[in-house]
């Protein structure tokens, strides 16, 4: 019997690009490759690429270098680039980075066995010539559907569902597997965005918005649960604008309640939500739903007037104010994130003065911040009025330090508060650390538990918060909570 390919996925970016290589992993298993964790034990090492900015984009080649220096003294044979970086260059980043073997666009991801076999054995399957994905799908969003499945959603088509790879019913569902234990998984709620910010490429190669349909991202979320998940976070490029497509532009009000009752799910979570776009609707389903997380992951990105339309954006200061202060009238202990680009062209100090107003009265659990740089295709990339790097770097580093003390502070706020705890991690030299409601994975902080005595991963306890480090928490499980598995089992 010949000896199994074997693969590794190699993640960078959000947690789209995740869930993105967990159905390329669904896939390639479904098809007889072996799954590998380490690339140098793998043929083929498969870099799912991140070409958000700068940065990210240079992680990706990085990382596409790291694994082509493999082929000299490893196992692996070939190094093939996927994901956004590879779609929005193609030929070009093939021309560029020859370490490459291969650079597959979305299009060649219901495929994707038949073109790691053919680079393995040596053949060269042709990059795409990039292209605007927005003008593959129709203008109005009512008649996306029967195209979407082809071109926005890449993975979605129908398929064969092999057992233990995907739910058994909604033959729309996609192939995945899951590629590690965490009890945490991401659910794509949709695909592509509509919004034209001036200084964003996504659009561009990720395409229109259009939204998965509910019973597949409730049977996938039924399949998770059987894996163990306790937790689903739904992602998209605009989860505010979900349903729109499908003649329901509340979707996700009625959606919602239906995933916290999947048996075995603890919390269900959403993220990456429009300001302009908040529903008072919406806003009570997330704040009064039991185990849906009362969370805001808001994109604000500024604050003042003028820096917001210059984005193609709306809001400001105060609006933004008033939609908090609704939040946190319905849900007190409500956690909210956000985002904000600095030294985007044209602004001014006051600008940059009423940005900071809008943190000072925000109390944000989470912030990140940005400075601005040209992204190529962008409308913003070609505006007249760019401030200097060096200020650009003098305001990011200055706002940043304002960022860093605010949620401390907001950290310190929730000292006395009961927090329900998602354990993620028990160490016996590290201790036990999980997140809070208001805490998403990886960007928000976590939670140390003072005690982890018959605590395990994906364990969930109510615990009180004694302390802080920076923007995490210390808790002490309150006496007599239990966890979930506990629970169950009474």
């Amino acid at each position: 019997m010949p000896e199994r390919r074997t693969v590794a996925l190699v993640t960078l970016g959000c947690a789209r690009n995740e869930v993105d290589s967990e159905e390329l992993a669904g896939r390639l298993e479904a098809d007889g490759w072996q799954l590998v964790e380490d690339a140098a034990d793998a043929d083929v090492a498969v870099v799912n690429t991140c070409g958000f900015v700068e940065a990210a984009k240079k992680d990706s080649v990085d990382a596409l270098l790291e694994a082509n220096d493999l082929k000299d003294h490893g196992r692996t044979q070939a190094v093939v680039a996927v994901g956004c970086m590879a779609e929005r260059y193609g030929k070009e980043l093939a021309e560029a980075l020859p370490e490459a073997d291969g650079v597959l666009g979305f299009d060649d991801y219901v495929n994707i066995s038949d073109r790691l076999q053919t680079i393995l054995n040596g053949g060269i399957h042709a990059s795409h010539t990039p292209r605007d994905r927005r003008k593959l799908l129709p203008i109005s969003p009512a008649e996306r559907q029967e195209a979407g499945v082809a071109v926005a959603l890449p993975g979605h088509a129908p398929a064969d569902l092999p057992e233990g790879l995907a739910p058994a019913s909604g033959p729309r569902a996609p192939l995945r597997r899951r590629l590690d234990g965490s009890p945490v998984a991401s659910v794509k709620l949709a695909s592509g965005c509509d919004r034209r910010c001036s200084f964003c490429a996504i659009p561009s190669f990720r395409g229109s918005f259009i939204s998965r349909r509910p019973s597949d991202v409730l049977n996938e979320t039924r399949w998770l649960a059987e894996q163990g998940v306790k937790e689903i976070m739904l992602v998209s490029e605009n989860n505010t604008s979900y349903g729109k497509d499908l003649g329901d532009i509340r979707l996700l009000e009625s959606l919602l309640p239906e995933l916290a009752e999947v048996d075995g799910i603890e919390r269900v979570r959403v993220s990456y939500l429009q300001p302009a776009e908040m529903r008072p609707g919406l806003i009570d389903v997330l704040t009064s739903t039991p185990k849906v997380a009362p969370y805001f992951d808001l994109s604000f990105q500024h604050s003042a007037p003028g820096v917001l339309r210059a984005m193609r954006r709306f809001g400001d200061t105060d609006r933004f104010l008033e939609l908090l202060d609704t939040i946190r009238s319905k849900a007190p202990e409500a956690g909210v994130r956000s985002n904000f680009i600095v030294g985007f062209p044209g602004e001014s100090e006051s600008d940059l003065a009423e940005l900071e107003r809008f943190l000072n009265g925000a109390r944000l659990d989470a912030i990140g911040v940005f400075g601005y740089s040209d992204e190529e295709g962008t409308e913003a990339a070609t505006y007249d009025d760019k401030l200097d790097e060096e200020i650009v770097a003098e305001r990011l580093a200055r706002v940043s330090r304002l960022a860093e003390e605010l949620v401390s502070q907001r950290a310190e706020e929730r000292i006395g508060e009961t927090v329900r705890v998602l354990v993620e991690s028990v160490d016996p030299e590290e201790g036990v650390y999980g997140r809070a409601a208001h805490q998403a994975p990886e960007t928000d902080g976590q939670v140390l538990l003072t005690s982890g005595e018959g605590l395990s991963a994906g364990s969930v306890v109510e615990a009180k918060v004694v302390g802080t480090e920076g923007v995490d928490l210390v808790a002490e499980p309150l006496a007599g909570a239990f966890t979930c598995d506990e629970e169950a089992g009474r």
